[in-house]
């Protein structure tokens, strides 16, 4: 059961290169965002060549540099609407990691009144992610061990390489203020502290543990 290499080269990436995203890499994302959208019910979009997403203070003082791609987490605000958009995005980041393209996921240093713009009526944004050819690869950050975010005796192999999965994840501040249990052997997702953006966090991690396991995650909130 290996870790996907897109999981353990994707790191996060705020300064990218003048290089246009090809067209033909433009349309195997957007199918694949497609596809995202059919099942999620969300309406997530990308937005290429558009610099001015990311004109802003924030994003010059969060030391975002030539971003003029990005992806726009956004759609009907349900009860899970923020889950989801975690869980959808970030198998949109690693299948763009796939593509040989960089990202970077961002709740606050955007342009926020020029993205809003681009929404359908009536939806609600979540995240937005930085896209493109990235200066560099990114570096990979410190991270809390198995027993830091799991609680229980005996853990089965699969659930182990999935939380090593998990833990390869992008959190919000890197905080990883998530737990994992197995319950009558369902894998259980539940926050372990409160976080900023906890609720994306869970959908991102989620989506690591399911690809690497094929087990469905059950998320609590």
């Amino acid at each position: 059961m290996a870790i996907p290499e897109n999981m353990r080269n994707r790191h996060s990436v705020r300064a990218y290169t003048t290089a246009p995203i090809p067209s033909d890499i433009r349309a195997q994302l957007d199918a694949f965002i497609l596809q995202c959208n059919s099942e999620s019910g969300l309406n997530i979009s990308v937005q290429y060549d558009d610099p001015d997403g990311f004109d802003s203070r924030l994003a010059h003082y969060g030391k975002f540099r030539n971003v003029c791609n990005y992806i726009v987490l956004a759609g009907k605000k349900r009860e899970d609407f923020d889950a989801r958009c975690g869980y959808y995005g970030e198998k949109i980041v690693l299948y763009a990691q796939s593509l040989g393209l960089n990202t970077c996921w961002t709740a606050l240093t955007f342009h926020k009144n020029h993205v809003k713009k681009i929404l359908h009526h009536g939806d609600a944004l979540c995240m937005v992610i930085a896209l493109g050819y990235g200066e560099s690869s990114g570096t990979s950050r410190k991270s809390k061990t198995i027993a830091d975010v799991t609680k229980g005796k005996d853990l089965p192999d699969w659930f182990i390489e999935g939380v090593k999965a998990a833990l390869l994840a992008p959190t919000a501040m890197n905080q990883q203020k998530f737990l994992f249990t197995l319950e009558q052997d369902i894998p259980v997702l539940q926050v372990s502290s409160f976080g900023l953006y906890a609720k994306v966090d869970l959908g991102i991690v989620a989506c690591h543990f399911e690809a690497v396991t094929g087990r469905k995650v059950q998320i609590r909130s």
